[in-house]
């Protein structure tokens, strides 16, 4: 049972008034450290996604740095060009880990699950186009690590690639190549996993 609190009424005072007077002692409480409990449950899933935004937006700026530096190792001329490809891999990542990055990576599995050891895999079967994903601040952080990966190569390829070509690595390396890495090493039952 849980508790709605006005912004004037704590969570104390809404459990107490939720209360069935026809219980006993005991039960009542039960009955009022359960709603308490729920409360907070409710409310540390809150701050979970909360932080989960705040620390993907702080990595997500990243791409900034990363295009700062990209400007900086290339001429005038092709500047423009290189920040639109910086642009352009944000996008490309967010398709590609969109569509079936997120499912390679943690698709059937997720932080902290327990896995027998028969049941280790080589990428994830389920969540593709985020199917089914409670979760979506979790997605939003693993996102942004994705983007930042395929972006961190920019500067090495700046001026010596074609637009069309970079696009397409970018989204190959958050669709395949990170992903699978990221299943394998850190979800429970990943094949390299130290966690099974």
């Amino acid at each position: 049972m849980s508790a709605t609190t006005s912004s004037s009424q704590s969570t104390f005072d809404a459990c107490l008034q939720s209360l069935s007077a026809n219980l006993t002692t005991d039960e009542q409480q039960t009955q009022m450290l359960r709603c308490i409990s729920n409360t907070i449950d409710e409310t540390k899933s809150g701050v979970d996604a909360f932080y989960l935004i705040y620390a993907a937006s702080l990595v997500f700026f990243m791409q900034a740095g990363f295009a700062m530096v990209c400007a900086g190792s290339v001429r005038l001329k092709n500047l423009q060009n290189t920040m639109l490809k910086n642009l352009l891999d944000a996008c490309g990542a967010a398709l590609g880990f969109y569509t079936v990055g997120y499912a390679f990576a943690w698709g059937s599995s997720y932080p902290g699950m327990k896995v027998d050891n028969d049941e280790l895999t080589f990428a994830g079967l389920s969540n593709f186009f985020l199917s089914d994903l409670d979760q979506r601040a979790f997605w939003l952080f693993q996102f942004s690590f994705a983007a930042t990966s395929a972006t961190i190569v920019a500067g090495a390829l700046a001026e010596r690639s074609q637009m069309l070509a970079y696009l397409l690595y970018s989204t190959a390396l958050t669709a395949f190549v990170y992903p699978i890495v990221v299943h394998s090493i850190w979800t429970p039952n990943g094949f390299l996993s130290s966690f099974s």
